[in-house]
This record gives structure tokens, C-alpha cells and sequence, in this order.
């Protein structure tokens, strides 16, 4: 049976720019074996499935499959999907929001504007401290060696996923970071983590944040934009009342030294919640043929 199926790039503008991903929209039939091969078949960071909503207080339901395994939740997914399903006119916002039930619960969505200014925004699960270490913790001294860091101490953080953050001096420091991979992987195995994510103070008129994504397993490589992993930074410099903003509202560049161009907004609420959000432009439409 056909299925339709998109592509897009996540907060981005313009194809190329953003965080890859796949949309499944006709996800009945499915089961989890046939969702992992055609997340393994797209190679892309993610890709999603949605289901009709099984409550009336959800827009739809989703499933996040990376070609490794399903993820509870992510970022760029979120968003990205929201944006297929606005697009494929299966849901529409209430007093202007969405909400994703998923294995990460019933989160709501924000969506403001229409069309290629859309926006949107998801409310990302409460990220917790999980230990604030010292810089010269044998455990980050080979990740870190070589790189010039900023005030705030190092810290992992779980937001879903698990994340050491590291602040460097500059953007300039950041963008001529050169990863010791065989570090970075031993670090997130040995600490239960995704890797580090490092950032840092910028002084551009768009972004207040420059950050990159150092994944060291279950495979290495530079994530291109990360929404997630930005909410557990939010969270992190809203405890330690280092925010960029005195609103709570600021943008992020990532990606960068990878090919891409991101800029992701986050906003921190009066609550302490993070939204974590941009736009998304849709790269291919079509079917996909792929029995249930």
C-alpha cells in the first residue's frame, strides 16, 4: 500500500540548512519491525510515524525511530512533524497549540504564524542536573583537553537523553574546536551519555548562542541541529540564572561546521518550562510503497 511520505529541514528556511527528516503520515499497519527498517532505509537522524489520535485531547500520535532504535523523544522531530501535519491538513491548532502523544507523554506544541513564517515550538520534557563536575574530572579530561573554557563548570544533564555541557570562551574557540572523537566516545559510554555539547557566548545579531554536538555512541559524528539537547542547555542556564536573555527567549546557530546552518530559538517560561522551536521547510513529497 502506498503511504504518503515527506521529507523536510528542520529549523531552517531553506533546504539544506536544517536537521534532515522523514515523515511517515500513514502510519496504521506498521509494526515496530517494519518502522525500524524504514528508519534504517532513510538514513536520516530520524524519522517519524504518525497514527490517528487514540484520545480526544492529542492532535495525532507519533512514533521517533533513529536507524539504530526507536527514541522516546527528540527535538527536531517534534517540530518537523508538526509542520507535515499542519501542512497535510490532519490536525489543526487549538488556541494555537498542537499536542504529540508519544512515548514521552502528551506534549504540547506551539505553532505561531502561517506558511514560511510559521514557527513552532515544542515544549520539551523537564530536564534535571544530574552532576556538576570540575574541569579537571578524569572522566572529561581527554574530551576537553586543548579546548579554552568559559565560566560556567561542566555538567551532564538528562533531558531524555544525557549530555555533558561544557561552556568555551568564545565563538571563536567553539567554531575551531577539532573533537577528539576516540575521547568524546569513551566519555558518553563510560557516563551513560549522548556525548558533549559544547557552547558558547556570541556576540551575532541573530543568535545569542553558538553550540555544537559532539555524539560519541552509539556512533560518532557532529549532530547538524539538535533540539533536544538545547533544551537540556536552556535548562542548565536557567539554573544557574546564566540565561543569554533577560525574557527567557533566545536563538542558537548550529551546525555550522558540518554543512549546515541552523538557528534554533528556545525559550525558557515563567513556569521554567523550555520550548524548544524554529521553522521547517518541506524538502519532497510523494508515496511510499511499503507494506504493512
Amino acid at each position: 500500500m502506498t503511504r504518503r511520505y515527506v521529507q523536510l529541514d528542520v529549523f531552517a528556511t531553506r533546504p539544506g540548512a536544517g536537521n534532515p527528516l522523514a515523515v511517515v503520515l500513514d502510519a496504521q499497519g506498521l509494526d515496530d519491525a517494519a518502522m525500524q527498517a524504514i528508519a534504517r532505509w532513510t538514513r536520516l537522524p530520524e524519522t517519524t510515524f504518525v497514527f490517528p489520535a487514540a484520545s480526544d485531547d492529542a492532535s495525532y500520535r507519533i512514533r521517533m525511530f533513529s536507524p539504530r532504535r526507536e527514541v522516546p523523544f527528540a527535538g527536531h522531530p517534534s517540530v518537523g512533524t508538526a509542520h507535515a501535519v499542519l501542512d497535510a491538513g490532519m490536525a489543526v491548532p487549538r488556541d494555537g497549540k498542537l499536542i504529540q502523544d508519544g512515548i514521552a507523554g502528551k506534549l504540547p506544541l506551539r505553532v505561531i504564524g502561517e506558511g514560511s513564517e510559521r514557527t513552532i515550538a515544542v515544549r520539551t520534557p523537564r530536564a534535571r542536573v544530574q552532576e556538576i563536575a570540575s574541569p579537571d574530572d578524569p572522566r572529561l579530561q581527554a574530551a576537553l583537553a586543548g579546548l579554552r573554557l568559559g565560566t560556567l563548570p561542566p555538567a551532564l544533564m538528562d533531558g531524555g537523553r544525557r549530555w555533558w555541557l561544557a561552556e568555551l570562551a568564545s565563538e571563536a574557540d567553539l567554531r575551531n574546536a577539532a573533537p577528539d572523537w576516540a575521547a568524546i566516545s569513551t566519555l558518553a559510554e563510560d557516563t551513560d551519555s549522548m556525548g558533549l555539547f559544547v557552547y558558547a557566548r556570541s556576540e551575532d545579531p541573530v543568535h545569542y548562542l553558538a553550540v555544537r554536538a559532539f555524539v560519541g555512541a552509539p556512533a560518532q559524528f557532529e549532530d547538524a541541529a539538535s533540539g533536544a539537547a538545547n533544551a537540556t542547555l536552556a535548562a542548565w542556564l536557567a539554573d544557574q540564572l546564566a540565561l543569554p536573555s533577560g525574557d527567557g527567549f533566545y536563538r542558537v546557530s548550529q551546525g555550522r561546521e558540518v554543512g549546515f546552518d541552523a538557528i534554533i530559538e528556545l525559550q525558557v517560561d515563567a513556569e521554567g518550562d523550555v520550548w524548544s522551536g524554529g521553522r521547517a521547510v518541506t524538502v519532497v513529497e510523494g508515496a511510499m510503497d511499503w507494506p504493512g
